[in-house]
């Protein structure tokens, strides 16, 4: 069978707002609708239940906010990437903003295939002791491993931290930064690492600021 797309696009955006409120499937619903409203040529899938040919490179958690959200769309006619934002961006849901689009082989490995490490920022909303807290990174750090469980399994949590830092603001704010491993089966979540830090993740303000994803060589 014949593929039914001619051009595939990936779209960087944000998620402001109300939007940290959406989760991972009503958020591709959400972009399936502005870019039909936006008369995005979208491929679809084939047979009974057809679906959009989009993708998005990692779901995330309900609640965050995010700078830098992946989606890979398919396109059955093509569109120059600058034109498409510009085009999307008229119709696109409060809250969501693209950022970048830009093209990509349409034979390159799936956006989940192909990611590395994902970045967050965590600004603690209650106050802390940022002495006693740095302390504690510095001992997570030292960790050989720290075991946690998820759906029921344990894992190693430590692995999965490639950096966390205790960063000064201007404003006085507790700004935790890290950066997790996101491969496939080796997920690091910033609620756990929160946690492992006896703090509270619903305390916390998170946001995605980076996804890394493998060069072509590495892949």
């Amino acid at each position: 069978m014949n593929a039914n797309y001619v051009q595939r696009l990936r779209l960087t955006f944000r998620k402001k707002g109300a939007t940290r409120y959406i989760g991972h499937l009503d958020l591709a619903l959400t972009l399936e609708r502005s870019l039909n409203r936006a008369q995005i040529p979208i491929a679809y899938t084939q047979g009974f239940n057809k679906r959009p040919r989009m993708a998005l490179a990692a779901a995330l958690p309900l609640g965050y906010l995010s700078e830098c959200e992946l989606a890979d769309i398919y396109l059955s006619e093509r569109m120059a990437p600058a034109a498409a934002q510009e085009q999307m961006m008229r119709r696109m849901a409060p809250g969501i903003e693209v950022w970048r689009v830009e093209e990509v082989d349409v034979r390159a490995p799936a956006l989940q295939a192909i990611t590395i490490n994902t970045s967050y920022t965590a600004l603690l909303l209650d106050p802390v002791d940022p002495v006693g807290l740095q302390q504690k990174i510095d001992d997570l750090l030292a960790s050989e491993s720290i075991m946690r469980t998820r759906r029921k399994k344990e894992y190693d949590l430590r692995p999965l931290i490639e950096a966390l830092a205790l960063v000064a603001t201007a404003d006085d704010s507790t700004l935790l930064t890290m950066r997790l491993t996101m491969m496939p089966g080796k997920t690091g979540r910033p609620d756990e690492v929160l946690n492992a830090l006896d703090l509270d993740p619903m305390a916390a303000r998170i946001t995605r600021t980076e996804i890394v994803l493998a060069e072509p060589e590495q892949v």
